[in-house]
Parts: structure tokens; C-alpha cells; sequence
């Protein structure tokens, strides 16, 4: 029988041969030389994750119109053509990308695919469609390329995971007894990997997505810019985080902002007024619209607009986005630096990523810090392992690790933040969720479903990236929660 990944270069062909964006770039996958043209035509069969018996390379991508590729011996065009016909039923199995080794696993489709917009190929749509249930896929995984963003160059010395052959999870959820497979029949996941330390146990993709598409952080990215705030302090650029904000915003001083402390802002505690209910009618609508439809070109002014005290700072505990689009301010301002080229220099080309990433700009060239980070699984899960060491990276040190400590723990002082307290589960540290218990856990987590979870007891990570209908749910991250904890109990040493 013919190898089933050759059918699946059939189902993907349409998705695959995209034209460029307007910003003039791809996210194209990692293996691209940046030098060669944007794609036109069919790619090489020499790709390393499409490879069959008649490709024995694993060289560079042929970019070049329809022809035969590189490392192929003259049978590329039939082989297609015969893989016609047994592409639906490919299309429909999954497919592991190295067939009996172990591997990332790809599906063409997932829960309700259909309302997901798979007869059309799951379409990424455009600036005015990205909220269209038949657009989600498409956007969350290609948001780098609906709205301009700053590129952040892949490592120039690739880190590799290694891999085993994946676990059997089983999880309880209500009444029921589930595995692995069920938890992803059940809910929309277009990507999830877990890992332990250096090694990933299993990663699995959904909805014709794969290991380079880049998926849209959405608050995710508020720990990155925690992170990166604690290296501004390391290297004295920010002098303490007690300093108020204006001493580094001064377009803030006279503000309830501008008087408020890092720190405060680092906890979600300002104390100033801020409504994030997802109505469309809320305070980050407005803080949205502002940014990505207006982009404006002097972002302080933009939330200069939430003025309005209800607390005394550190007082209360507020979900703010904000309040993490002004500690973007202030890194920029200490730094001298762009946001994600502070991320490139600091972290990302440390740990070894292999893949480019993004993060999304507003009118003034100034990333907005609160979401709309773009990274693959693989780069997320390496992340994650930075953070279960943490800050440690293969012997260096690039986060301080006190700083990772005191961001995820709760002072004494500072009960309004504890698990339980500061909302019905979470508890918050500095723009990290903290799990309840005794072992220190904590969350990255972002509407529809974006959670990546690290229990630096066990270095065991879990990277989780979805397209949930609606964009904050009661109780959406239960099952979730559910998995993890099988996961560190099966899998934890």
C-alpha cells in the first residue's frame, strides 16, 4: 500500500500553496531557507515530516513551481496522481509523520469540523472575519498574517526534543473514564504536546493543522512579558519594581496608571477600573479596536482612557489586560528595545527554538503586550521547559530564578492573590496563574482554550492550543485540568 503520507500531501496541497501575505513574508515551515522566494507551487517532497520511500533526502524544500523535487527518483507526479485516489481515506485516519516511530500525529479533522470550515479548507480569512466560527482555525494558527507583526528569528543553533513512544493517559471527568484519544474527540484542540524535561511523550494535531503552523498565543504571551520584566530588573534597567510607572512612561505621569507600581501591575492589582467580560461592549473591546483597527501611533494615550481608581494598588485582584499592555510600555522604554527583539536577544534564540515566530504590533511599531504572540507547538513546549526549570536553560541561567520563584508564589502579605481567593481555582502571581495545593504549578492560559501547564517538580509540561467557540466559558477549562492531573499522576516521577 502506498504510504500514507504521500495521500496526505494530496489533502494538504490546497491549504499549502498559499501566496504571501501583505506584509510580504510567510510562516513558512522552518526548514525554509529565508533567502529563497515565497512559495508558488507544490513543495518537495524532501520535507523531512511528508518523507517517503521514494524521497531518501531530507534537504531544504524544493520552492520551485510543479516539477520533480529534489531527492526524488522521477516518480513524484505519478505517485501524486495515484495518491488521489486514496486521499480520502488518509484524509480522514490519522497520520504519524514517521509511520511506526514515534512522532507527531496529524489529523484532517476534529470536532465539529465542519462548523470549523473543513470543506473549505479551513479558511484563515480576513481583518473583518476572525471572530467567524468557520475562520477560527485558520486565524489562530496564521494571525501573523492577518495583522502586521514583528518577526522573531528562529535560533541560529536549533535545540532538538528528544521522544519516546507515547503513554497511555486515562482521565476521569464526571462520571466517565476517558483516554487521551477521547479527550481530543471531545474538544477542539488543534495542537497538544506533553513533555517531560527534554523529551516530548506525545504530540497530536487536529483540524489539518501541523508542526509549523504558528499558533496565536492570546494572553499567553502576558507571562512571556512578566519574564521579560524580571530580566529588565536582573540587568537594572528597570530600577524596581516598585518604581511607579511613569518613572518609565512618562507620556503616564499624572495618571492613575502612571502612579501605580510595576509591581501592582505585575499582580493585577492597580486598583483602576477595567471591565474584560467579552461582550464586544467591554473595556478590552475598546482597548482592542483601539490598537488593531485605529493603531494608533502613541499607545500610552490609548490607555491613558482607563483613568479611573476603585482600589487602593495591591489591594484587589482585577483581570486587566491593560494593565500588561503598560508593562510592554515600560520594558520598551527601560529597554530601548522592541519587545520581541528583548524576547529574540534574551530568550528565544537561547532555547534553541526551530521556528520563527511573531508578535503583533499596533500603529506605532509597539507590540501589544497582552496577547497575540505566534509560536509553533514545539517552540511553546521549549518555552515551557524554561520555565520548569526555572529560567534555566541547559546549565545557564536566563530568567533569575527568584524572579521565577517570587512570580510564581504568593507573599504573605499578598493573600488577595492566593489559589481559591483571588478567583474560584487560580491564584496570580506576576501575569502567571498559580494552581492550588502544596506543590508549586502554575498556568499560562489565553481565551479559547490556550493553556500551557508546568509542574517544575517533575519538569513535566503540557501545551494545549484550541479554537473554543466562545471566548471565555464557566468551567472550559475543567477537563483540561482534568488531563494534567492524570498526566502528573501517571507520568510525574
Amino acid at each position: 500500500m502506498m504510504d500514507v503520507s504521500v495521500a496526505r500531501e494530496v489533502c494538504h496541497l490546497k491549504r499549502r500553496i498559499r501566496p504571501t501575505s501583505a506584509m510580504g513574508h510567510m510562516l513558512t515551515p522552518s526548514t525554509r531557507n529565508d533567502s529563497m522566494p515565497p512559495v508558488t507551487g507544490l513543495r518537495g517532497c524532501s520535507h523531512k515530516r511528508t518523507q517517503t520511500k521514494m524521497c531518501e533526502e531530507t534537504s531544504t524544500m524544493n520552492w520551485g513551481a510543479l516539477s520533480k523535487p529534489r531527492g526524488c527518483r522521477g516518480l513524484f507526479l505519478p505517485v501524486i496522481l495515484a495518491s488521489a485516489l486514496w486521499a480520502p481515506l488518509a484524509c480522514a485516519q490519522d497520520v504519524r509523520s514517521f509511520p511506526g516511530e514515534a512522532g507527531p500525529v496529524f489529523s484532517e479533522s476534529g470536532p465539529d469540523a465542519e462548523l470549523y470550515g473543513a470543506a473549505s479548507g479551513y479558511p484563515v480569512g480576513t481583518r473583518g472575519t476572525t471572530t467567524q466560527l468557520d475562520k477560527l482555525v485558520g486565524v489562530y494558527s496564521h494571525f501573523g498574517e492577518i495583522y502586521p507583526s514583528r518577526p522573531i528569528g528562529r535560533a541560529t543553533a536549533p535545540w532538538q526534543f528528544k521522544r519516546a513512544p507515547e503513554p497511555s493517559i486515562a482521565y476521569s471527568f464526571g462520571t466517565e473514564r476517558l483516554s487521551i484519544a477521547d479527550y481530543l474527540k471531545r474538544n477542539p484542540v488543534t495542537g497538544l504536546l506533553i513533555a517531560r524535561d527534554d523529551t516530548i511523550l506525545y504530540e497530536h494535531y487536529q483540524y489539518a493543522r501541523t508542526d509549523h503552523d504558528r499558533f496565536l498565543s492570546q494572553s499567553m504571551a502576558k507571562t512571556l512579558v512578566g519574564m521579560l520584566v524580571g530580566i529588565a530588573v536582573s540587568e537594572g534597567r528597570i530600577k524596581s519594581i516598585d518604581d511607579p510607572v511613569s518613572t518609565y512612561v512618562s507620556g503616564l505621569a499624572g495618571t492613575e496608571y502612571g502612579n501605580t507600581s510595576i509591581r501592582a501591575l505585575l499582580n493585577m492589582s492597580s486598583g483602576v477600573e477595567f471591565s474584560e467580560v467579552y461582550d464586544g461592549h467591554d473595556d478590552i473591546a475598546r482597548l482592542g479596536r483601539a490598537l488593531f483597527v485605529e493603531e494608533p501611533k502613541d499607545p500610552a494615550a490609548v490607555v491613558a482612557q482607563f483613568n479611573t481608581r476603585t482600589a487602593p494598588p495591591g489591594t484587589r485582584w482585577h483581570y486587566a489586560s491593560v494593565e500588561t499592555e503598560i508593562l510592554g510600555l515600560v520594558l520598551r522604554s527601560a529597554t530601548g528595545t522592541p519587545v520581541a527583539d528583548y524576547l529574540h536577544d534574551r530568550i528565544w534564540d537561547a532555547i534553541g527554538t526551530e521556528a520563527d515566530a511573531s508578535w503583533a504590533i499596533d500603529g506605532s511599531g509597539q507590540e501589544i503586550a497582552f496577547c497575540c504572540f505566534n509560536a509553533t507547538l514545539r517552540d511553546y513546549a521549549r518555552l515551557a521547559r524554561l520555565l520548569a526549570h526555572d529560567g534555566a536553560w541547559e546549565g545557564r541561567q536566563l530568567i533569575p530564578r527568584q524572579w521565577l520563584l517570587d512570580a510564581t508564589t504568593v507573599r504573605p502579605d499578598d493573600g488577595h492573590l492566593a489559589p481559591r481567593v483571588a478567583t474560584p481555582y487560580f491564584g496570580y502571581g506576576y501575569q502567571v496563574w498559580l494552581l492550588p495545593g502544596e506543590q508549586r504549578r502554575f498556568a499560562l492560559l489565553g481565551i479559547r482554550g490556550q493553556v500551557i501547564l508546568v509542574d517544575p517538580a517533575s519538569k513535566l509540561v503540557m501545551v494545549h492550543t484550541a479554537v473554543r467557540q466562545k471566548p471565555s466559558e464557566p468551567g472550559a477549562l475543567r477537563e483540561p485540568l482534568a488531563l494534567w492531573s492524570a498526566v502528573l499522576q501517571q507520568l510525574g516521577q
